[in-house]
Protein backbone atom coordinates (compact mmCIF):
# COMPACT_ATOMS: atom_id res chain seq x y z
CA UNK A 1 0.00 0.00 0.00
CA UNK A 2 1.30 3.31 -0.84
CA UNK A 3 0.18 6.91 1.33
CA UNK A 4 1.17 9.98 0.51
CA UNK A 5 0.62 12.68 3.07
CA UNK A 6 1.32 16.32 2.19
CA UNK A 7 2.44 18.88 5.39
CA UNK A 8 4.61 21.88 5.91
CA UNK A 9 5.91 19.99 8.59
CA UNK A 10 7.24 16.68 6.43
CA UNK A 11 10.08 16.19 9.51
CA UNK A 12 6.94 15.10 11.72
CA UNK A 13 5.08 12.55 9.59
CA UNK A 14 8.28 10.98 8.15
CA UNK A 15 9.80 10.43 11.49
CA UNK A 16 6.64 9.22 12.77
CA UNK A 17 6.46 6.90 9.68
CA UNK A 18 9.30 4.89 10.32
CA UNK A 19 9.05 4.35 13.55
CA UNK A 20 8.14 0.90 15.10
CA UNK A 21 5.13 -1.39 13.52
CA UNK A 22 4.93 0.80 10.37
CA UNK A 23 8.69 1.38 10.28
CA UNK A 24 8.81 -2.40 10.07
CA UNK A 25 6.26 -2.41 7.38
CA UNK A 26 7.45 -0.01 5.33
CA UNK A 27 11.17 -2.20 5.61
CA UNK A 28 9.85 -5.18 4.92
CA UNK A 29 8.02 -3.47 1.09
CA UNK A 30 4.17 -3.59 2.91
CA UNK A 31 3.69 -0.56 2.95
CA UNK A 32 5.31 2.91 0.73
CA UNK A 33 4.26 6.43 2.82
CA UNK A 34 5.87 9.36 0.76
CA UNK A 35 6.00 12.82 2.84
CA UNK A 36 5.72 16.08 0.77
CA UNK A 37 6.90 19.38 1.66
CA UNK A 38 4.04 22.12 0.26
CA UNK A 39 6.58 24.60 0.95
CA UNK A 40 8.60 22.89 -1.92
CA UNK A 41 6.04 24.44 -4.30
CA UNK A 42 5.40 27.81 -2.84
CA UNK A 43 6.13 30.33 -5.86
CA UNK A 44 8.03 33.33 -3.24
CA UNK A 45 11.82 33.28 -1.91
CA UNK A 46 9.92 32.68 1.63
CA UNK A 47 8.57 29.96 0.69
CA UNK A 48 5.10 31.08 1.90
CA UNK A 49 2.01 28.98 1.62
CA UNK A 50 -0.23 31.15 3.73
CA UNK A 51 -2.06 34.29 3.16
CA UNK A 52 -4.94 36.48 5.44
CA UNK A 53 -8.21 36.03 4.76
CA UNK A 54 -10.24 37.78 2.17
CA UNK A 55 -13.27 39.82 4.17
CA UNK A 56 -10.88 39.96 7.19
CA UNK A 57 -10.65 37.98 10.71
CA UNK A 58 -8.65 36.41 12.84
CA UNK A 59 -5.18 33.76 11.66
CA UNK A 60 -4.14 32.51 8.18
CA UNK A 61 -5.62 30.02 5.58
CA UNK A 62 -3.01 28.13 3.31
CA UNK A 63 -2.96 29.36 -0.15
CA UNK A 64 -4.25 26.73 -2.92
CA UNK A 65 -1.35 27.39 -5.25
CA UNK A 66 1.13 25.68 -3.55
CA UNK A 67 -1.31 23.27 -2.20
CA UNK A 68 -2.44 22.16 -5.95
CA UNK A 69 1.19 22.49 -7.25
CA UNK A 70 1.92 19.80 -4.68
CA UNK A 71 -0.43 17.15 -6.08
CA UNK A 72 -0.48 18.29 -9.56
CA UNK A 73 3.22 17.52 -9.57
CA UNK A 74 3.19 14.37 -7.83
CA UNK A 75 -0.23 12.46 -9.01
CA UNK A 76 -0.59 11.10 -5.71
CA UNK A 77 -2.85 7.79 -5.38
CA UNK A 78 -6.10 8.50 -4.84
CA UNK A 79 -8.50 8.89 -2.98
CA UNK A 80 -6.84 12.43 -1.73
CA UNK A 81 -8.01 13.34 1.73
CA UNK A 82 -8.25 16.75 3.52
CA UNK A 83 -7.76 16.38 7.46
CA UNK A 84 -10.20 18.88 8.76
CA UNK A 85 -13.32 19.33 11.03
CA UNK A 86 -16.20 19.23 8.62
CA UNK A 87 -15.71 16.50 6.98
CA UNK A 88 -16.87 12.62 7.70
CA UNK A 89 -15.93 10.86 11.39
CA UNK A 90 -12.89 8.24 11.11
CA UNK A 91 -13.90 4.89 12.57
CA UNK A 92 -12.66 1.69 12.62
CA UNK A 93 -15.18 0.99 9.94
CA UNK A 94 -13.75 3.51 7.23
CA UNK A 95 -9.60 2.42 8.86
CA UNK A 96 -10.88 -1.04 7.92
CA UNK A 97 -11.67 0.11 4.05
CA UNK A 98 -9.28 2.70 3.62
CA UNK A 99 -6.86 -0.96 4.39
CA UNK A 100 -8.45 -2.37 1.35
CA UNK A 101 -6.94 0.05 -1.11
CA UNK A 102 -4.08 -0.01 -3.22
CA UNK A 103 -3.17 3.29 -1.88
CA UNK A 104 -4.58 7.28 -0.81
CA UNK A 105 -3.19 10.27 0.80
CA UNK A 106 -3.97 13.03 3.19
CA UNK A 107 -3.62 16.66 3.01
CA UNK A 108 -3.10 18.25 6.51
CA UNK A 109 -4.60 21.53 7.46
CA UNK A 110 -2.98 24.31 9.10
CA UNK A 111 -3.50 27.57 10.70
CA UNK A 112 -7.32 28.58 9.88
CA UNK A 113 -7.58 26.08 7.13
CA UNK A 114 -7.53 25.79 3.51
CA UNK A 115 -8.72 27.49 0.67
CA UNK A 116 -11.93 26.89 -0.29
CA UNK A 117 -11.36 25.45 -3.78
CA UNK A 118 -8.93 23.30 -2.62
CA UNK A 119 -12.50 21.24 -1.04
CA UNK A 120 -14.24 21.97 -4.23
CA UNK A 121 -11.65 21.19 -6.56
CA UNK A 122 -8.98 19.41 -5.49
CA UNK A 123 -9.61 16.75 -2.95
CA UNK A 124 -11.87 13.51 -3.00
CA UNK A 125 -13.13 14.05 0.68
CA UNK A 126 -13.11 15.08 4.02
CA UNK A 127 -12.40 12.97 7.53
CA UNK A 128 -12.01 14.46 11.21
CA UNK A 129 -10.63 12.64 13.91
CA UNK A 130 -13.06 14.07 16.30
CA UNK A 131 -15.15 16.79 17.78
CA UNK A 132 -11.98 18.80 18.87
CA UNK A 133 -9.91 21.47 17.82
CA UNK A 134 -5.71 20.66 16.81
CA UNK A 135 -3.54 23.33 15.62
CA UNK A 136 -3.24 21.30 12.12
CA UNK A 137 -3.62 17.95 10.72
CA UNK A 138 -0.63 15.97 11.57
CA UNK A 139 -1.37 14.74 14.28
CA UNK A 140 -4.87 13.25 12.15
CA UNK A 141 -2.30 11.77 9.73
CA UNK A 142 -0.57 9.91 12.23
CA UNK A 143 -3.70 8.42 13.98
CA UNK A 144 -5.12 7.72 10.28
CA UNK A 145 -1.75 6.48 9.09
CA UNK A 146 -1.02 3.54 11.94
CA UNK A 147 -4.90 2.68 12.25
CA UNK A 148 -5.31 1.55 8.58
CA UNK A 149 -1.83 0.59 8.22
CA UNK A 150 -2.28 -1.80 11.17
CA UNK A 151 -4.71 -3.71 8.72
CA UNK A 152 -2.91 -4.07 5.50
CA UNK A 153 -1.79 -7.85 5.67
CA UNK A 154 0.86 -8.99 6.83
CA UNK A 155 1.91 -5.24 9.00
CA UNK A 156 0.81 -7.39 12.00
CA UNK A 157 2.73 -10.52 13.27
CA UNK A 158 -0.29 -11.67 14.52
CA UNK A 159 -3.55 -11.18 11.96
CA UNK A 160 -5.57 -12.65 14.70
CA UNK A 161 -4.75 -9.69 16.64
CA UNK A 162 -6.76 -6.80 14.72
CA UNK A 163 -9.75 -9.62 15.13
CA UNK A 164 -10.36 -9.16 18.31
CA UNK A 165 -9.69 -5.39 19.33
CA UNK A 166 -11.78 -3.06 20.33
CA UNK A 167 -14.32 -1.96 17.75
CA UNK A 168 -13.96 -5.36 15.42
CA UNK A 169 -17.29 -5.56 15.78
CA UNK A 170 -18.48 -2.63 17.32
CA UNK A 171 -17.39 -3.93 20.90
CA UNK A 172 -15.24 -3.03 23.12
CA UNK A 173 -12.07 -5.40 24.11
CA UNK A 174 -12.30 -8.08 26.42
CA UNK A 175 -9.60 -7.83 29.70
CA UNK A 176 -6.53 -8.55 29.08
CA UNK A 177 -3.79 -9.71 32.21
CA UNK A 178 -0.68 -11.21 31.52
CA UNK A 179 2.22 -12.09 34.33
CA UNK A 180 2.58 -12.59 37.36
CA UNK A 181 -0.73 -14.70 38.08
CA UNK A 182 -1.34 -12.36 41.55
CA UNK A 183 -0.02 -8.89 41.77
CA UNK A 184 -0.40 -6.84 44.86
CA UNK A 185 -3.28 -9.70 46.40
CA UNK A 186 -5.13 -8.71 42.42
CA UNK A 187 -5.25 -12.18 40.99
CA UNK A 188 -5.82 -12.51 37.53
CA UNK A 189 -9.61 -14.33 36.70
CA UNK A 190 -9.72 -17.81 37.59
CA UNK A 191 -10.95 -18.81 34.10
CA UNK A 192 -8.05 -17.25 32.26
CA UNK A 193 -5.54 -19.98 34.29
CA UNK A 194 -8.46 -22.76 33.95
CA UNK A 195 -6.93 -24.02 30.79
CA UNK A 196 -10.47 -24.19 28.98
CA UNK A 197 -10.32 -22.50 26.06
CA UNK A 198 -14.14 -23.21 25.06
CA UNK A 199 -15.09 -21.36 28.62
CA UNK A 200 -12.20 -18.95 28.14
CA UNK A 201 -13.76 -17.65 24.46
CA UNK A 202 -16.81 -17.34 26.34
CA UNK A 203 -16.09 -15.43 29.53
CA UNK A 204 -14.08 -13.11 26.72
CA UNK A 205 -17.26 -12.54 24.23
CA UNK A 206 -19.02 -11.67 27.38
CA UNK A 207 -16.77 -9.52 29.14
CA UNK A 208 -16.83 -7.13 25.51
CA UNK A 209 -20.60 -7.30 25.52
CA UNK A 210 -20.84 -6.48 29.92
CA UNK A 211 -18.44 -3.85 29.24
CA UNK A 212 -19.38 -2.57 25.82
CA UNK A 213 -23.01 -1.86 27.04
CA UNK A 214 -21.66 -0.50 30.49
CA UNK A 215 -18.99 2.16 28.88
CA UNK A 216 -20.04 2.72 25.63
CA UNK A 217 -23.90 2.32 25.14
CA UNK A 218 -23.72 4.29 22.23
CA UNK A 219 -22.32 1.37 20.13
CA UNK A 220 -24.36 -1.04 21.87
CA UNK A 221 -27.45 1.00 20.58
CA UNK A 222 -25.83 1.14 16.89
CA UNK A 223 -25.47 -3.01 16.89
CA UNK A 224 -29.42 -3.09 17.91
CA UNK A 225 -28.84 -4.11 21.57
CA UNK A 226 -27.86 -7.05 23.25
CA UNK A 227 -29.79 -10.55 21.95
CA UNK A 228 -31.34 -13.20 24.54
CA UNK A 229 -28.39 -15.61 24.10
CA UNK A 230 -25.56 -12.49 24.64
CA UNK A 231 -27.72 -11.44 27.78
CA UNK A 232 -28.17 -15.04 28.94
CA UNK A 233 -23.85 -15.11 28.26
CA UNK A 234 -23.53 -12.00 30.35
CA UNK A 235 -25.70 -13.88 33.34
CA UNK A 236 -23.41 -17.11 33.02
CA UNK A 237 -20.68 -15.14 33.68
CA UNK A 238 -22.45 -12.93 36.78
CA UNK A 239 -21.27 -9.56 35.12
CA UNK A 240 -23.16 -6.35 35.08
Amino acid sequence: MRIDIFTIFPEMLRDFAQRSLLGKACAAGLLETNVHDLRSTAGDPHRSVDDSPYGGGAGMVLMPEPIFAAVEEIEPPRPLILLGPAGRRFDQELAQGLSGLDGFSLLCGRYEGVDHRVREHLVDEELSIGDFVLAGGEVAAMVVLEAVARLVPGVMGNEESALDESFSEGLLEYPQYTRPAVFRSWEVPEVLVSGDHGRIERWRRAQSLARTARLRPDLMEGRGGLTRDERALIEEFHLE
